[in-house]
């Protein structure tokens, strides 16, 4: 099961008579002298000193480029970037691309660079597997870099303190381990719920174990959330809500510092947080010694007794980049510089996470990860995350309403409400 696109938002498209008229952040002097402006989402650690050491590199090779590299806070990066993308003199000329209905916006208001005939014959076929993410109607609009799929990540030794010899498969063996962790003293779940779109991750991965794949097809082809298994889904919330494993969700960040969501489990304060496939390389830079941590574990969500989704299905996302449309072609050079199996194995160790070229794989020796591995090959289907295949309106209104729900301000039924509410306003 692969996610269909949701109709996309009627966007005006932005046509450049010439770079000159196009502006943006990279400027072509009369010297030859190129500068281009890019942008990503590790702000700290070791990701952010990968891509400052990248851009060196590649400027190095091509003394004529010079890469400013800009850093935006994760949670900021959608807004921020949907409003720059709005003034070429402003936009960068290298930007996150998530995929699903988010990429295609960016594709059909004229802002994204078509690369299916510009990425190198060795990065397309070493990157095959990803590639899916960056593709709009057969076309390649972004360059994977990672492969993301989630779960849930625990604590070894606070499993072991409680008494857990064996992760959960079933909600119902889940519901044991959150009660065994509360009789140990030990907070189960840490939810960044102050950021909404983690405390929606639990809806959204309630929804692949409740919804068949028809279902999913048919939510994101007609806007259709008719099927009962979207409201059941909301239900599993308010289940896992029940469980009172963790009071200060709702005001809890997800990744910034050590009281974040992330921080907690880095820091053994919480056993448990859902999250996607760069949560090692997060957690790396909140342990008190910034090394990995030592006793992350991860495992696939429970399956749901009565579900209609294939219970090996996973959800993960893949981070890709994306080249605007006003771009310089030194712009894709980079971009398939840093996409190389010998940048990709650095990518990997610096975020700690799965790179998407295959050929640097093996690089990967965190245990974590190999297991997110194995269970990613074994996967019958890889979904993406649910905000990024709705695009933002949509999603942004399902975030918001799962966020209302928890904090008891809405129930199962307002969440399918105003996502259909969103839908309906296109």
């Amino acid at each position: 099961m692969k996610f269909k696109s949701v109709a996309a938002a009627l966007l005006a498209a932005v046509t450049c008579v010439s770079m000159a008229a196009c502006g943006s952040g990279s400027d072509t002097n009369a010297d030859g002298k190129v500068e281009i402006t890019m942008w990503h989402n590790s702000t700290t650690g070791d990701g952010k000193a990968y891509w400052e050491s990248a851009a060196k590199a590649f400027e190095k090779e091509n003394p004529n480029v010079t890469i400013k590299i800009e850093a935006i806070q994760n949670e900021d990066m959608d807004g921020k970037l949907q409003t720059a993308l709005q003034d070429p003199n402003s936009a960068p000329d290298i930007f996150m691309a998530r995929g699903g209905q988010k990429l295609r916006d960016v594709v059909e208001a004229g802002q994204a660079m078509d690369l299916t005939d510009k990425i190198s014959d060795t990065v397309k076929n070493q990157m095959a597997t990803a590639e899916a993410t960056g593709t709009i109607d057969g076309k390649i609009y972004s360059v994977q870099q990672s492969v993301l799929p989630g779960g849930i990540w625990y604590s070894k030794d606070l499993f072991e303190k409680a008494g857990i010899t064996e992760t959960p498969k079933t909600w119902d063996e889940f519901k044991t381990v959150v009660q065994k962790l509360k009789d140990a003293g030990i907070t189960p779940i840490a939810v960044g719920g102050k950021d909404a779109w983690p405390a929606a991750h639990w809806w959204y991965w309630f929804a692949l174990r409740e919804c068949s794949a028809d279902t999913f097809d048919k939510a994101q082809s007609d806007k259709d959330f008719s099927d009962k298994c979207w409201t059941r889904t909301g239900d599993d919330v308010q289940a896992l809500l029940d469980l009172d494993a963790n009071d200060g969700f709702l005001t809890t960040p997800a990744q910034q510092g050590a009281s974040s969501s992330a921080g907690l489990l880095a820091n053994h304060m919480a056993a448990m947080e859902l999250m996607g496939g760069w949560e090692p390389g997060v957690i790396k830079d909140l342990t008190p010694d910034k090394k990995d941590m030592a006793d992350l574990g991860y495992f696939a969500f429970p399956t749901m007794d009565g579900g209609e989704g294939d219970p090996t299905a996973i959800m993960g996302g893949s981070d890709g980049m994306a080249v605007g449309e006003w771009a310089p072609e030194e712009a894709v050079d980079f971009l398939n510089f840093v996409s190389e199996k010998e940048w990709q194995e650095k990518y990997a160790e610096a975020f700690s996470t799965i790179p998407a070229n295959k050929e640097a794989q093996d690089v990967v020796t965190n245990e974590a990860l190999k297991q997110v591995l194995t269970v990613y090959n074994d996967a019958s289907s890889v979904s993406m995350w649910l905000d990024t295949v709705f695009g933002q309106n949509i999603g942004n209104a399902l975030n918001e309403g799962v966020v209302n729900m928890m904090a008891g301000q809405g129930s199962a039924q307002d969440i399918v409400k105003g996502v259909e509410a969103a839908a309906a306003k296109g």
